[in-house]
């Protein structure tokens, strides 16, 4: 199965695409989507359509695992802009027939790393040891989106679901 996994962000989207098969693991490709911070909203949003749309169309994913929205209630605005970008990430997996899930951070990092609170940092080590990545640019965005991908196909296989 291949699983894509996307954290959303105006500023940075995050992707990493993993193979599972039986008990073997394989990263196919992860990065970043950095919009211009000083487009405007509509050319952000627009790159990021084209950036995600090309990985569903090269990599062929089963399952896209998006990360939920999450804002803190001090910062109203913010949930309206991840919406947008949301908005931009299920459309694309619509346009391409593509399962799409949300999981939240938390039951992702509990199911994968047995805690719900891990940083991101404890997140990005962990998918590095288990991906055998070597890479010290390996930015965290990237790593949250392995994460995510990871933590789904954890949870499938022992129908933590």
């Amino acid at each position: 199965m291949r699983i894509l996994g996307i954290d959303p962000g105006l500023n940075t989207t995050g992707f990493g695409v993993v193979d599972i098969k039986d008990a073997s693991l394989k990263i196919v490709d992860a990065g970043v989507i950095e919009p211009n911070p000083q487009a405007r909203l509509e050319e952000r949003l627009l790159k990021i359509h084209f950036h995600v749309l090309g990985l569903l169309k090269t990599h062929k994913p089963d399952l896209l695992v998006l990360e939920k929205l999450y804002a803190h209630y001090k910062h109203p605005a913010t949930a309206a802009v991840l919406g947008h970008v949301r908005g931009v990430i299920c459309l694309c997996a619509a346009q391409e027939k593509i399962s799409l899930v949300e999981q939240s951070p938390k039951r992702i990092r509990k199911a994968l790393l047995g805690n719900g609170n891990a940083t991101k940092i404890q997140c990005q080590e962990f998918v590095k040891r288990l991906l055998n990545i070597k890479s010290g640019g390996f930015k965290l965005d990237a790593s949250d989106a392995l994460t995510l991908a990871l933590g789904e196909a954890h949870m499938m296989r022992y129908k933590l679901i």
